[in-house]
């Protein structure tokens, strides 16, 4: 009898949803070890769930299984990060608020893991756009702003005008790809002071247990450099300040490059210091419609324009150098000012040969003073001599830049200075579907929090969720929502009208699992001192950055507020590879999409004119249709097969291809287990209770040794391995032991949690065994009585022979001539010399 899945797993679905079997304790017991699992929860969008999502979410699930069983207490919660631009923009759409495609979305990604069978304590579930959940997000914002750490500026942004929306600077080429125009404009913005806490997510990350590559990106995002701030004089007064690494160089600037957002640009266009300025404000709107990827694209051609009329003064040798404007320097990153030194930086070589403009070399390798121009950049300068260089000439690149140093700050013309790369995190967004800020803006007051008490601030009823075609937010248009009362004066005020970013809601759901109906705290602070700090963490790579940077930084915050006993959040992270789909093109390379394809003799072709297809893994997408629905899987196979699959398919940190017929080798797997416990008519087979022999016992406890010690690595695939190697040997006993069966199904259980409930309700438990113990291995069960040798004839190996441990040398030839096997190589031949090394080999000399 095939293993009935489709009734199984819905039997076991419901029954633990009915005992709650998976609720976690308010704290662990006294002297529990606890371990807190965590998944990135998802944004729930109108698709669901496809094959690449459940990886993760079962590489957790069969920890979290696993560690009940080992005795820990474990919180594996899952909520929704609910807030987000796709349910604004299907709401834009039709008319309908963005909570109630959120909910049906929120109610189909619930339905397929409940599916698939994951051991969630579902009465931690939340959503960030849950008006307790957002009262304590609008809370901790309070505190951000209390300390000073969130403040209102105008700043350039990434507008898309036909979605009315701001946009991160990481979102702008998602967007330009499906056909939205983006473009640079200056905005009133909320700022979180993120970079207060620069040196603080440096440092943290040297005591976590991450992937390099993820350490690695936040360090590079952070970039922290040291160098100097040095001031140039603008012959028109001003002072053009700008950060450098290698103030040694200066001697070496030619020309100087100011940013199109600079300040001071606006200042002298406006006052008509710039000759050319129409030709340099098309240039600036040109650039506006360029992402910051774009503008710093190394490979891209260097443009810009001339100042006519604005020279700068070189400080260290009074020599004036033109000014620019040019793209590929950013206002956000230093000053947004650069003196450029061709001879020794490609992107400012790159623009001195475009415009013909001064090379001076400055250092020299070996210290020889170059003739002529240089006939390349030589960027590899951190050591050699300095030359054409005024009072720093030979002097070493480290000795130079102490000198530098110490004459700008003696004239006053700069200072020593660390700087960072990060910006401050740019926290509103022109949307309506998003947390309202907890601020109102009074004339005589400025602005102003709202009390605790008053909190959740809720969002208005709506029937139009765009903003106002010049930008401002749709909750502007709320006029009796925005109109209110100063808190401090009792005046006339008005609310903020932006609303917080998505980010907002995932920086801290990971504390409120842990207290999700506290009332009275975000979370009480002694379940957060059992809990904290997660100690596994799983999700994609692709927010190695942002979110985990986020996050971090807010706990850092709470962290100093007395509020979190830890200041990291996430002990170990594990991001889980990409699972590709299927796809398919045909002799020319054309794609053909997915359902256009059948198979024919076990190959594909297209189902139209039967040409051969080639077969090939990609991304998934709508566009390819080859995205593989779970309920399609499910259907099929059952919810066992596909979390066995996706566990098998190689190391969960790898990027694999999906292909839906590979499933057919775990599904017959499952249905070996199943009967080894099942007969043909669906009747417990019978068990044996005495003990089991040598093999029985090495074969169970070789499985267990193997499969614990790969759980401790996530190695689940060689786990399942170690697994299918028993059940075949297993399927060749005349008869089952008890002894062997109930280890083997309670080891199976984690990964194909529905069937070995099963078996173990037919071997007579009437509990769960998500509680069960774990087996333990014996060590002296894998000791072997018998040793195979290799046996050579002349040197050449031509088979093995199995004998005792304790064999004489004379029972070892005697077991090599009594092979039947290796009888051939001696027949009608005298041995002429027999060697036997002790336990490794047999060689006869014929």
């Amino acid at each position: 009898m095939a293993y009935p899945f489709r009734s199984i797993e819905q039997k076991w679905q419901a029954r633990w949803d009915a005992d709650r079997t998976f609720r976690t304790p308010a704290f662990p017991a006294p002297g529990q070890r606890k371990f807190y699992v965590l998944d990135m929860f998802p944004y729930p969008s109108g698709r669901g769930l496809h094959v690449g999502h459940p990886e993760g979410y079962t590489a957790t699930d069969i920890l979290a299984r696993w560690r009940r069983m080992c005795g820990d207490a474990v919180l594996h919660p899952m909520g929704w990060d609910s807030f987000g631009l796709p349910a604004e923009q299907y709401a834009i759409k039709t008319g309908e608020h963005p909570s109630l495609e959120t909910r049906r979305n929120i109610d189909t990604f619930r339905r397929q893991l409940k599916m698939l069978g994951f051991s969630y304590d579902w009465d931690r579930e939340l959503a960030t756009t849950d008006e307790t959940y957002v009262r304590w997000t609008q809370w901790i914002f309070l505190k951000l702003f209390e300390r000073g750490l969130a403040y209102e500026t105008e700043m350039p942004v990434n507008w898309a005008p036909e979605m009315c929306a701001v946009l991160a600077n990481e979102e702008v080429e998602e967007w330009r790809a499906k056909g939205f125009t983006v473009v640079r404009r200056p905005m009133r913005q909320w700022v979180l002071r993120i970079t207060a806490y620069a040196e603080r997510l440096l440092e943290g990350l040297d005591k976590l247990d991450w992937p390099a590559s993820v350490k690695e990106m936040q360090r590079n995002w952070i970039g922290k450099s040291t160098g100097a701030q040095v001031t140039f004089r603008a012959t028109t007064g001003d002072a053009i300040v700008v950060y450098t690494t290698r103030c040694d160089t200066l001697f070496g600037c030619t020309y100087m490059v100011l940013s199109p957002e600079h300040a001071l640009l606006a200042k002298w266009l406006d006052a008509g210091a710039v000759a050319n300025a129409e030709a340099v404000r098309a240039y600036c709107a040109e650039a506006a419609r360029k992402s910051d990827l774009e503008r710093t694209d190394l490979a891209k051609e260097k443009s810009g324009v001339l100042l006519e009329g604005v020279r700068a003064v070189n400080p260290v040798n009074g020599k004036e150098v033109p000014v620019y404007v040019a793209d590929y320097v950013l206002s956000g990153y230093g000053t947004g000012a650069i003196m450029a030194v061709p001879a020794h930086d490609g992107r400012d070589w790159d623009f001195a040969k475009k415009f013909a403009l001064p090379v001076v070399q400055v250092v020299s390798p070996d210290g020889s003073v170059p003739a002529g121009e240089m006939a390349a950049c030589i960027e590899d300068v951190a050591t050699g001599k300095m030359v054409n260089s005024g009072f720093l000439d030979g002097l070493s690149v480290a000795d130079a830049q102490k000198k530098m140093i110490a004459w700008l700050e003696e004239k006053g013309l700069g200072t020593a200075k660390t700087q960072y790369k990060l910006r401050d995190w740019l926290f509103s967004r022109q949307r309506f579907w998003g947390e309202p800020f907890p601020l109102v803006h009074c004339e005589k007051c400025g602005v102003v929090a709202v009390p605790e008490s008053d909190l959740p601030v809720r969002l208005p009823v709506m029937k139009d969720y765009r903003p106002t075609a010049d930008g401002a937010p749709p909750l502007a248009r709320a006029e009796d929502w925005v109109a209110t009362a100063c808190p401090k004066c009792g005046g006339p005020a008005k609310r903020e009208t932006n609303t917080m970013p998505q980010w907002a809601g995932s920086c801290w759901y990971y504390l409120r699992y842990i207290d999700p109906a506290n009332a009275a705290a975000f979370v009480d602070p002694e379940k957060e001192k059992a809990w904290m700090p997660v100690d596994l963490y799983v999700g994609g790579a692709e927010h190695a950055v942002l979110h985990l940077l986020y996050a971090r930084f807010w706990h850092k915050v709470l962290f100093d507020l007395g509020l979190v006993s830890t200041d990291e959040p996430f002990q170990k992270l594990v991001n889980q590879g990409m699972i590709l789909g299927t796809s398919y093109k045909d002799a020319q390379g054309v794609l053909v999409a997915n359902d256009c394809v059948e198979f024919r003799d076990g190959k594909p072709v297209r189902a139209s004119d039967g040409a051969p297809l080639i077969e090939f893994p990609a991304k998934m997408s709508k566009s390819l249709k080859n995205v593989v629905n779970p309920d399609d899987v499910i259907r099929t196979y059952g919810a066992d097969s596909m979390r066995l699959y996706e566990m098998f398919m190689g190391p969960l940190e790898a990027v694999k291809p999906w292909n839906t017929r590979n499933i057919e080798g775990v599904s017959r797997f499952l249905n070996r287990v199943w009967r080894l416990a099942v007969d043909d008519e669906g009747n417990t087979r019978e068990v044996t209770d005495g003990p089991l022999d040598a093999d029985q016992a090495r074969a169970l406890h070789t499985m267990i040794r193997d499969v614990t010690r790969s759980l401790e690595t996530m190695g689940y695939n060689t786990a399942i391995s170690a697994m299918m190697i028993f059940a075949n040997a297993a399927a060749k006993w005349e008869k089952m032991p008890r002894a062997a069966i109930e280890p083997f199904v309670l080891v199976l259980s984690p990964f194909a949690p529905h069937l070995c409930e099963e078996i173990w309700e037919k071997l007579g438990h009437a509990k769960s065994l998500a509680y069960e113990p774990w087996p333990r291995f014996d060590e002296s069960k894998l000791a072997q009585d018998t040793m195979e040798l290799p046996v050579q004839v002349n040197g050449k190996l031509r088979g093995k022979v199995v004998v005792a441990k304790d064999s004489s040398p004379e029972q070892v030839f005697e077991a090599v001539f009594a092979s039947e096997a290796l009888a051939g190589h001696f027949a009608g031949k005298t041995p002429k010399k027999r060697i036997y090394v002790p336990g490794r080999l047999v060689n006869i000399v014929v």
